[in-house]
C-alpha cells in the first residue's frame, strides 16, 4: 500500500492507494462512529455495493445504503435531496460516517451533504473513477451544479480519508479512462515538467491500465494535489492553477448540457486551448503548445472544441469562479511545469474561440 498524507487546516487525512483496498474500507471508519452511510449510484453499486457493504460492516457499525442517480445530469438539489432524505429516515446522528462509493459526482454530492447535515458530519472517499482518484475525491471541494454554471453552489471540506482501489478501474470503460488520464497530464502542464515527460512516453501503458504504471500515475497526482491543497486549501492564490483547462472546459460542459462529455473529456479539450491561449498571453512556445495538444489527442480525448459560437462561449465563462470583477482570467502556461493565473485581452481570447483544432504534428 502506498499512502500520500494531506495537511490542510481543515484536517488531515491519508490517501491510501491499494490494489484490492475496498475490502479493507472498515479501517477508514472512526471507532465512535455511531452508524455509516454508503452512497453510490446504480452503474457503481452493480459491481462493487455488496463487497463494501460486506467490508464496512467489519467495523461493527450499522449501515444504510442510499442510491443516486447516476450522471452528472442528477448533480442538483433534488439529488443531494436524496441523501438527506436517507439519513434522517434511518436518524443518523452527528457521529455518522457517510461513504462515497463512486465517481466526481457522487463524491461531491456526498461531501456536500456530509458539509452540511448536521452543520457537518465525517465522510470518507472511495472514488472508483480514475479522474476521481487523481483529482475530485482529493482536497475537500464539493459542490453541486446551477444551470447557469457547473459547481457554483458547495463547500471547502475535507474527507477523513480517501481509500483507493486501482483494481476498480478494470471496469470502466476506455472513455472513463481517457477522461481520467486529462487531469493527470493537467498536474504535468501546471507542476512537474518531468511528470509531463513521463505520461508522453507512458501514453499506452496508462491507457491499458498497466498497473505499475497507473499506481504511479495516481501517486503522483495525489502528491501534487496534496502539495498544492496543503498551501492554499481554500482557493484564495495557487490552489487556482489546479484549474488549467477547466474554464474553457466548464464552458463546453454548461453549453452542451451536463452530462454530453464528460468532464475529462472537456477538461482535456480545454487545456488544449488554454495552451494555445498561453502561446498569445503567456509566452508559451508554440512546440509546447502542440505537445499539450498532442498529449490530450494520445491519452484519447476531444480536441477539437465544440461550435458554441463565440459569444455563448464568452457568456459561459463569465460564470466561471475565477471571473473577477466580469474579468476573465485563466490559468496559462508559460511554459511546460508551470502556471500563472492572469486575465486574458478579449481579443486574443476570441482568436482562440473562433479556431478549431490545430493539427497535431
Amino acid at each position: 500500500m502506498t499512502t500520500v498524507h494531506v495537511d490542510t487546516p481543515g484536517g488531515r487525512y491519508p490517501i491510501n492507494i491499494e490494489a484490492g483496498r475496498l475490502d479493507r474500507l472498515a479501517e477508514a471508519i472512526p471507532h465512535d462512529a455511531t452508524s455509516i452511510a454508503l452512497v453510490s449510484n446504480p452503474t457503481v453499486a452493480a459491481h462493487y455495493k455488496a463487497r463494501a457493504q460486506d467490508a464496512l460492516g467489519r467495523s461493527g457499525k450499522r449501515v444504510i445504503y442510499i442510491e443516486l442517480p447516476d450522471g452528472e445530469s442528477y448533480k442538483d438539489w433534488q439529488t443531494l435531496n436524496l441523501i438527506f432524505d436517507g439519513l434522517l429516515q434511518n436518524r443518523c446522528d452527528r457521529k455518522a460516517v457517510l461513504v462515497a462509493l463512486g465517481g466526481g459526482v457522487i463524491g461531491d454530492m456526498v461531501g456536500f451533504a456530509a458539509a452540511s447535515y448536521m452543520r457537518g458530519i465525517r465522510f470518507v472517499q472511495v472514488p472508483t473513477t480514475l479522474l476521481a482518484q487523481v483529482d475530485s475525491s482529493v482536497g475537500g471541494k464539493t459542490a453541486i451544479n446551477h444551470p447557469l454554471g457547473k459547481n457554483m453552489i458547495g463547500a471547502f471540506y475535507q474527507p477523513i480519508a480517501v481509500e483507493i482501489d486501482t483494481d476498480v478501474l478494470k471496469t470502466l470503460p476506455a472513455r472513463e479512462i481517457s477522461a481520467g488520464l486529462a487531469e493527470v497530464i493537467k498536474y504535468g502542464c501546471i507542476i512537474d515538467a518531468q511528470f509531463f515527460d513521463w505520461c508522453e512516453q507512458n501514453v499506452a501503458a496508462l491507457r491499458a491500465l498497466d498497473r505499475d504504471a497507473v499506481t504511479y500515475a495516481i501517486q503522483r497526482s495525489c502528491e501534487l494535489k496534496a502539495h498544492v491543497v496543503s498551501q492554499d486549501e481554500r482557493e484564495s492564490g495557487l490552489r487556482a492553477i489546479l484549474n488549467f483547462g477547466h474554464t474553457f472546459g466548464h464552458a463546453i460542459e454548461a453549453g452542451l448540457g451536463f452530462g454530453e462529455w464528460l468532464h475529462g473529456e472537456a477538461v482535456g479539450c480545454g487545456m488544449a486551448q488554454a495552451a494555445e491561449l498561453s502561446v498569445l498571453v503567456a509566452g508559451l512556445d508554440e512546440a509546447s503548445a502542440r505537445r499539450v495538444h498532442s498529449l490530450v489527442h494520445a491519452i484519447g480525448c476531444p480536441v477539437t472544441p465544440p461550435n458554441l459560437g463565440t459569444e455563448h462561449w464568452i457568456e459561459l465563462m463569465q460564470v466561471d469562479k475565477k471571473t473577477e470583477g466580469g474579468t476573465l482570467r485563466f490559468i496559462m502556461l508559460p511554459e511546460i511545469g508551470k502556471a500563472v493565473f492572469q486575465s486574458a485581452p478579449m481579443d486574443e481570447l476570441r482568436q482562440v474561440l473562433h479556431k478549431t483544432a490545430v493539427p497535431v504534428l
